[in-house]
């Protein structure tokens, strides 16, 4: 029986998070150590997920006004304010499936309720696709309210809301 347990990031985390963010670029981008490090202390909500004692996935979620340059926050900044804005999450390789990835995200549902949140929101990437996500956060109730060009015109995603 595999135990699965969340806890907030800690610094001794970071580098390993760090290492697994960027194995899975391009669903996310890369960060780096210098730039987890600097990025988790912003977020309103920023968990691990261990299954039996190993890392298999984290989470990274911004409250509205955070001091945040990414274009998907200031997207959603503007036009879904009061939403908890998942930045992002990662699952390692070998724990895709297992449930991992939607035990943070009840952890998420469960802050936004706490906040009063309108809705959460996360993009997914349309170009260069990541159609395993898409599906993911449709089971999970999210629908596509948008979808946008950035980092200069070479990554199209689908801005995603799900009310609270």
């Amino acid at each position: 029986m595999r135990d699965l347990s969340l806890r907030t990031i800690t610094a001794d985390d970071v580098a390993a998070l760090a290492a697994i963010n960027d194995d899975a670029v391009p669903a996310v981008n890369a960060l780096g150590v210098d730039g987890l490090a600097a990025h988790v202390p912003i977020c309103d909500l920023a968990l691990i997920a261990e299954v039996d004692g190993e890392i298999a996935g984290f989470l990274l979620a911004l409250t509205p006004g955070a001091d945040y340059a990414s274009e998907n926050y200031r997207w959603v900044s503007q036009h879904r304010p009061g939403s908890l804005y998942i930045d992002r999450i990662v699952v390692a390789p070998d724990h895709h499936g297992t449930g991992v990835g939607r035990s943070l995200y009840e952890a998420v549902f469960d802050r936004a309720l706490a906040l009063n949140a309108s809705a959460v929101t996360c993009e997914v990437n349309l170009d260069p696709p990541n159609p395993q996500s898409l599906a993911f956060h449709g089971r999970l109730g999210f629908e596509q309210i948008d979808d946008l060009w950035t980092k200069g015109g070479t990554t199209r995603v689908a801005m995603m809301a799900r009310p609270v």
